[in-house]
Parts: C-alpha cells; structure tokens; sequence
C-alpha cells in the first residue's frame, strides 16, 4: 500500500470519528484483525494506527488495546483558565508591581472625546499608517527589519496563530510541530481540521531531518516552530541549528510560522531574519505589557500578505480599534519597550531563585524565561504530582498538556514563574522540593 492510501484509510477512521459512528471509548479491533477486514498487510494497519495515535483520534492502553480518544470529536481540549489558586504556577502571566501607573500614564487623553472618536471606530486587519509605522519599528530587532506594509494586526497572539495556519494550510492538511508545544495550538489546529504532526527535538530544539523525514511521509504543508524561549522547555535555538533548519524547509518549500511571542525575553533575532520569504512572524503584547491589554501581530512574506489578511477577517481575527490605538501609543512612548526590559531582568530573579530551590532536581531551564521543565523523580508521576500540588494550593502544568502525541509524554511537569508575587513563589518552590523529596505514597499518607 502506498503512502497516501495508509493516510487514506487513516482519514476515513477519522471521518468515521468525527460523524458520531465511531464513539469515545469505542475500541477498536486488534491491528491484525484490522488488518484482515480491510484487506491490508499487518504492517499498513500499524501505519494506520500510529497515524490515527499522532493525530490524537485515538489511545492506546498496553494489555487492553487501542480506544477512540474521549475528546476526538472536539478536537484537543484546550488548557483550563486560572482558577484563583493561591500559588499559580500553571500560567505565566508577568505583571510587574508598578507596570500599571507606567501604562495609565501613557494612556492619558485616549478617554478625551476626539481620541476615543477615532478608537471606537471600526479598524482593519492593518490598522491605521501610524500604528504601522510604530509596531514595525518596535518589532525591528538586529538584522532583522520590518516593513509596515508587511504588517496585519489580530486580537491576540493566539488569533494570529490561528490566522497563520488557516493561511497556509487547507482543512484536512497537515503542519509539523515540536513534540512538546505551546499548548493551544492543538485546539487551534483541530477546529481548522489540520493535524498536527510531531517533530524529534533535541537540547538545541527541532530536528532538520525529522523536518525531512515527517514531509516524506506525511506531506507538510508547513512548520510551527518556536525558536526563542520555548514554550514548555525554554531552549532557544542556536544559530547553527536556526541556519540548518532553514536550509531544510527552503529546499522544501515550507512555510514556517514563527512564535515569537516570548522572543522578547531573548536578544536572539526571529528566524525571520534569515528567512524572511519562508517566515510568518508571531508577536503580540500579552507578556509584554498584559493579558488584559492584547493585541496580536503577524508578519508573513509580501507574497503571503494578502492570504493572511483574508484569513484574519473570514476567522474574525481583526484586532479592535481600541486596542490598535492603545497599544500605538505605549509603543511610541517606549513603554512597552520599557516593560519588555523589566520582565528580562524580573525573569532572571525568577529563574535564579527556583534554580536555588530546586538545585537537587532534574530542571531544564534558561535563565531568561519565564518558566522552566522539571523532570519528575522515578517515584512520581506527572499527573498525580500535579494533582498532590494542587492539594498544597498550588498549580502546576503536567507534561500530557504539551505532548502533541497521546502517550508520548515526558514524566515532567512545567513550571510557570512569572504570575505570584516573589514570597508566593518562594513558598511554592519550597513545597514542591519538599514533596520532590518525600515518596508520593508517603505523601498521600500525610494528607
């Protein structure tokens, strides 16, 4: 059987999946049973089942079999919100003690009849000349040089991400990603109808040849890649391998949608830099100034410009006149960029106090983000270390939530660093060592 009929006979369990006939929790027959129903080697059935384990369709459980996944017919739920637990370490939200003063500050006069006129009016997927003209020159960094006219305003990075995709890749296509990934793309993707397709990562980030390898056997129609501080692991990528990668997706004419968002946090340019016909470049202002003042960016080639900009209107992306006018004026008066080098440094306070607390332990960390991946010991597991932290009042995010391949996920858990005040971090740190340390039996035992 050739390669686009095993991923055609993978389509057809998914189609099956997603019209109701094949249920949550329905099981389906062993692969060489599989195999002789539809007339297929053994071999192409275990094709068709790893292709329907990556997409997320379905789990495997050793000893029972393989079972349709409870949420496939919603896609991959997404991450809960914060639930006003007193130690949030699940979502990284960094605000500053003064940022808000700084920001009123900046914002005087936007309420005054003649400026709010203009704010509330409607606004396009590019904004106005000004604002054009400041969003280029506060996203220019090193080699790296925008273009107003390159640019297309959404409401956030998330809406960027998803105008972005629906870009570049059709409904039923498919987009490589990091094995471990921001979350939220994978409810994105499945509500476009895109699968995802995990890339082989190591300590310097995605691997060129898995690039190869997942676009021969799966036929990419683009990559999602987050090169600077990446979310969960925090790794950016150096240049060496940013070049080797380029070189790769060049050759093979893919996209690469480029999330910059925590690239703020680094000195390292977008690869965009390098690659600027190939790169769409993600940004927005939700870490950089805050999660209530959102605007999303998006940078993608000339040749791309009016894809995207149709994209963001038909998904109803386009970023609020309010918020276009709000966040011209903090990046004129240098806020933003002020904000930006405030949370660098807030971020190495974090990061050397959780490396102090956490020096007997596995940890995975950059000293410039704002989280970092902690390697569980043999005696814990992931999803139960997070529930027993819950219980101490704090919130963690287990490795399941960014694995794009069910049962494929690391025993570890992320550490988000930037949301509590630094005492409430300490605490947190602290608990957590403290149950690192005792044996998670042990520690049920103390409840």
């Amino acid at each position: 059987m050739s390669k686009s009929e095993y991923l055609k006979l993978a389509d057809a369990i998914a189609a099956e999946i997603a019209d109701g006939a094949l249920k949550p929790g329905d099981r389906l027959p062993p692969q060489r049973s599989f195999a002789y129903e539809r007339k297929i080697a053994v071999s192409t059935a275990s094709r068709v089942y790893a292709e329907l384990l990556r997409r997320g369709h379905v789990v495997g459980e050793v000893g029972r079999g393989t079972f349709i996944a409870g949420e496939a017919r919603r896609g991959v739920a997404a991450p809960g919100e914060p639930r006003g637990i007193r130690i949030d370490l699940e979502f990284n939200y960094p605000l500053l003690p003064d940022q808000t003063a700084l920001i009123a500050k900046s914002l005087e006069g936007l309420e005054k009849s003649e400026a709010l006129d203009a704010a509330l009016r409607q606004a396009t997927s590019v904004g106005t000349p000004a604002v054009r003209s400041v969003a280029a020159e506060h996203l220019s960094q090193g080699a790296w040089s925008v273009s107003p006219e390159q640019l297309v305003f959404t409401g956030n990075g998330r809406q960027s991400i998803a105008a972005a995709l629906a870009a570049v890749v059709p409904a039923g296509g498919r987009c490589g990603v990091e094995a471990l990934t921001y979350p939220f793309i994978k409810g994105i993707a499945a509500r476009l109808g895109i699968a995802l397709v995990p890339l082989a990562m190591d300590k310097d980030g995605v691997q060129p040849d898995a690039v190869q390898k997942a676009h021969r056997e799966a036929h990419l129609s683009a990559i999602y890649v987050q090169p600077a501080v990446h979310n969960p692991l925090g790794m950016t990528m150096p240049p060496t391998r940013r070049t080797d990668l380029v070189r790769v997706v060049e050759k093979l004419d893919l996209p690469i949608i480029e999330d910059n968002v925590y690239g703020f946090l680094d000195s390292e340019p977008p690869l965009a830099a390098i690659a600027p016909e190939s790169c769409i470049a993600i940004d927005s202002l939700s870490k950089k100034v805050a999660p209530g003042l959102a605007l999303g960016f998006i940078v993608p080639p000339q040749r791309l410009r009016e894809s995207v900009r149709t994209s963001v209107r038909s998904g109803g992306w386009t970023a609020s006149g309010f918020a276009l006018a709000a966040a011209e004026r903090l990046m004129n008066e240098g806020v933003v960029a002020e904000l930006s080098r405030l949370k660098r440094l807030d971020a190495r306070a974090r990061q050397k106090l959780a490396a102090d607390r956490l020096s007997a332990f596995e940890i995975q960390a950059n000293e410039k983000s704002y989280h970092l991946w902690l390697t569980l010991p043999a005696h814990w597991r992931s999803q139960t270390f997070v529930a027993a932290a819950a219980r101490r009042d704090i919130a963690l995010t287990p490795s399941t939530t960014f694995a794009v391949t069910p049962g494929h996920a690391p025993n570890a858990v992320r550490l988000a660093l930037a949301s509590p005040a630094m005492d409430q971090l300490d605490t947190g740190l602290r608990t957590l060592a403290a149950m690192l340390n005792a044996r998670e039996d042990d520690f049920d035992w103390t409840e």
